[in-house]
């Protein structure tokens, strides 16, 4: 293909993601209210929990739009991921091998399964994160959360972990391509749990250690995953080697 044609095919591809975007925020907008529902648990239970006055605000006139706006966005984002992930692969995999076409599809199926995952235990943890961060405050004021900044916060959180949980799969590939070795990735194990208690220190508030562990536990579990692949695929290709040299050797 052209530039030409290369920018033609860039260009449907772009209007295909970009209108099943629009077609996800559609149904996105009248699910607002249950994603607003569920945002909402987190603060009934600390009213339970607390026995507080601890409510979602929106200081602005236009603050509830702009949040169904945002939720709108996000949810359409997320349902159109089939659409806008295919129209990315459709446009790389042309250019592609067909070794290089087997590991890509590889590497997208296992990634997308673990970052969804990676959400999922950000979502679980969230309450644990709210109730803690909001027990801070006297008993005698009421918590008025802005609701724009507490779905900020939630998407934050639940975003920052699910992309953790996908890394070991950057480590897999960069083993594919030769970057790193098995055995670097094992040497390097202490490093690696290291960042991983920093990053889960970081992402939940500091006084709750168990939401830590909670988060770190599967993240070092991935990690000696993904070294065990890599090492098998190490073997692998040694054993490659080695029948070649024995064959240019006869």
């Amino acid at each position: 293909m052209s530039l030409g044609q290369h920018l033609i095919e860039l260009r449907k591809r772009l209007f295909l993601a970009a209108a099943g975007i629009l077609v996800g925020a559609v149904i996105g907008w009248f699910q607002a209210d249950f994603v607003l529902d569920q945002l909402r648990a987190p603060i009934t239970q600390i009213m339970l929990a607390q026995d507080r006055n601890a409510q979602i605000n929106y200081p602005d006139m236009t603050s509830a739009f702009d949040l169904q706006l945002k939720i709108a966005f996000y949810v359409g984002l997320v349902i159109s991921s089939p659409v806008w992930l295919y129209q990315i692969f459709a446009f790389l995999v042309p250019g592609l091998t067909r070794k290089e076409k087997a590991y890509t599809f590889g590497f997208f199926f296992s990634a997308i399964p673990l970052f969804l995952a990676g959400c999922a235990a950000g979502w679980f943890v969230l309450p644990n994160v709210v109730e803690l961060l909001t027990s801070f405050a006297p008993a005698e004021d009421a918590a008025l959360i802005n609701a724009i900044s507490y779905f900020d916060f939630v998407l934050k959180l639940v975003l920052a972990i699910g992309i953790a949980f996908v890394l070991p799969v950057f480590i897999v590939l960069l083993n594919f391509a030769g970057v790193i070795s098995a055995s670097s990735i094992i040497k390097s194990w202490r490093i690696a749990i290291l960042v991983i208690v920093l990053f889960t220190a970081i992402a939940t508030p500091a006084a709750d250690v168990v939401s830590m562990f909670m988060l770190a536990i599967p993240m070092v579990v991935l990690y000696f995953a993904a070294w065990g692949i890599t090492w098998l695929h190490d073997r692998r290709a040694a054993k490659r080697a080695r029948s070649l040299e024995q064959e240019l050797a006869l």
